[in-house]
């Protein structure tokens, strides 16, 4: 495969200013937690999107999905959703620049005729589509990352990470949380990071694996629920917060929920506040969990750190409901393995990865014996992933302008 560069040069007849790669993400634990003000887990990983850019100057965006073969042009002004999915990524984080220099007239006039001209973009990844590795938001942040790099916008990272949140609610119409921006703009190598997602305050935890490797076993499955059911999950964890603040006012998030509040005001036997149940006490018990599992890492204790993956994959399966007949056959095919620490499913639900801690020696023998089971019972092919912990969001070539 030609360097991206190259591709780019190829496809536009001029040199791109920058590289950038931006990495998916892991999620350790706290799953379907960020848009509930709760604590998350997640590591930037070896599995990356790159892109190339260059400034142009007849006022368009001209767009390159080099693995699917696709370009698209559009007008840098007056953008809105597009029919094409893969498009909605690239003008949603445009939109988002576009509103800040709106916000900023005076000090960013000069920027804003700069901008104006419009780019050049050629993007290719090796992040697997659909498996919960948060490859729309690496997507976003390279592109946001280029764009605040081309044109010297002056935002931190924590700023394209809310930006990059934003377009993901306009543009591709998911309410999602902040973790997969920040994970992916945030990390570092060898290390997990707890997000405070009220907050937004943040603390690296070095993750000392030794003799043990993160895999992901990739049920091939699709996640084409996720976005609905996603948003739906939203709406119900909401109604379950208004009922409980009906009751105790003082109660802002559901980080001031205990569990026998739940009871109280939640469990019933009518169908639909059963489920509005069920989500919150999920969310709360999760929270509660997350906190756990970073004292865990602190002690280096890898094996209650790897007991509350199972856990929280029990809630997300049994209470929140968004796992899937593969992903439970995956988890729980390897639950009684002396040689893994922990395993869940991981990202929005339905489909896409199990996260598994794997002793290093015992990998190649899980992998070998989940995979024909794999294929026997749910007549599918397993891929698999073994992952490395790595930095975030960066400059591959160019001049680099943000810490």
């Amino acid at each position: 495969m030609l360097a991206i560069r190259t591709q780019f040069s190829n496809h536009f007849n001029y040199n791109a200013a920058l590289v950038v790669k931006s990495p998916g993400r892991i999620n350790l634990i706290g799953e379907h937690i960020d848009y509930n003000h709760g604590f998350v887990l997640p590591a930037a990983i070896d599995k990356f999107i790159e892109l190339a850019i260059g400034k142009r100057t007849d006022g368009a965006i001209h767009m390159v999905a080099l693995d699917l073969g696709e370009t698209i042009i559009l007008p840098i002004h007056n953008l809105a959703p597009h029919a094409t999915v893969w498009v909605n990524y690239i003008i949603g984080v445009v939109d988002q620049v576009f509103n800040n220099l709106a916000t900023n007239e005076n000090n960013f006039a000069k920027i804003k005729e700069d901008f104006n001209g419009g780019f050049s973009i050629c993007i290719q990844g090796n992040i697997p589509l659909g498996a919960g590795l948060s490859s729309s938001a690496a997507v976003e942040c390279a592109v946001l990352f280029a764009l605040n790099e081309l044109y010297n916008l002056s935002l931190t990272r924590m700023q394209m990470a809310l930006m990059a949140q934003s377009a993901e609610h306009k543009f591709a119409g998911v309410n999602c949380g902040i973790m997969d921006m920040f994970a992916s703009l945030h990390g570092e190598k060898n290390k997990a990071i707890l997000l405070d997602c009220d907050s937004l305050a943040f603390t690296y935890y070095p993750l000392a694996l030794n003799d043990y490797s993160i895999v992901l076993f990739d049920t091939q499955i699709k996640h084409a629920l996720a976005s609905s059911e996603y948003n739906t999950r939203r709406l119900e964890c909401e109604q379950g917060l208004k009922i409980i603040q009906e009751k105790y006012p003082t109660v802002k998030t559901f980080r001031d929920i205990s569990l026998e509040q739940v009871e109280a005001c939640l469990a019933s036997n009518d169908v639909n506040r059963s489920k509005v149940y069920q989500r919150c006490k999920y969310v709360v018990e999760e929270i509660q969990r997350v906190q756990l599992a970073v004292q865990d890492l602190g002690k280096g204790d890898m094996q209650a750190f790897g007991k509350k993956m199972f856990e929280t994959h029990k809630g997300l399966s049994k209470l929140y409901e968004v796992s899937c007949p593969e992903l439970d056959f995956l988890v729980e095919a390897v639950s009684n393995n002396e040689n893994v620490l922990g395993a869940r499913m991981m990202g929005g639900g339905f489909g896409g990865c199990t996260i598994n801690i794997i002793k290093k020696s015992a990998v190649e023998e899980i992998t070998k014996e989940l995979t024909a089971s794999y294929a026997q019972v749910m007549h599918k092919e397993l891929a698999v992933y073994i992952t490395s912990i790595e930095d975030g969001t960066h400059i591959v070539e160019g001049t680099h302008l943000v810490a």
